[in-house]
């Protein structure tokens, strides 16, 4: 899935437009992590334990913010955005939001086209949506054989 901040994606078309998705955590804060970054705090510099807890909120809410595109159609989403808050003393909101959309790549000699966009046209795979699986059909069983008849 194509994800950009921009409300355009270069050598390519927008074809459908689903629009907004999001996705949204709230995560409270360890009394143990939070002690140990306020001693931290005390000399400056990175609190380790708060940019890996801020990090993987943002991977969370990609994750679902992506599903609910893909859910939809979608194989991009432009114009995305983070939006963090705090909520109360111990509660942090993250939040990823943008909109999803159909995009096509644009193949040479069109307008706008670019080597990215021409690569992909030219790998039929790679610009086409996935397909699902189907799972193989079981084998066939013969029949058994009828009993003998008695008149």
């Amino acid at each position: 899935m194509l994800i950009v901040t921009s409300n355009e994606i270069p050598g390519h078309r927008i074809d459908a437009v689903f629009g907004e998705v999001m996705g949204l955590t709230v995560r409270s804060r360890d009394i143990g992590s939070q002690m140990l970054a306020g001693f931290r705090s005390l000399g400056g510099g990175e609190l380790p334990e708060m940019t890996r807890a801020l990090y993987e909120s943002r991977q969370e809410v990609m994750a679902r913010m992506v599903n609910e595109a893909q859910q939809r159609g979608a194989n991009a989403i432009v114009a995305m955005r983070f939006d963090t808050s705090e909520m109360g003393t111990n509660w942090t909101e993250v939040c990823a939001y943008g909109t999803a959309v159909y995009v096509l790549p644009l193949g040479e000699g069109e307008p706008g086209a670019t080597g990215q966009s021409i690569y992909l046209t030219k790998q039929p795979q790679a610009s086409q949506p996935a397909q699902p699986q189907q799972p193989p059909a079981p084998p066939v069983q013969p029949a058994p054989p009828a009993p003998p008849q008695q008149f």
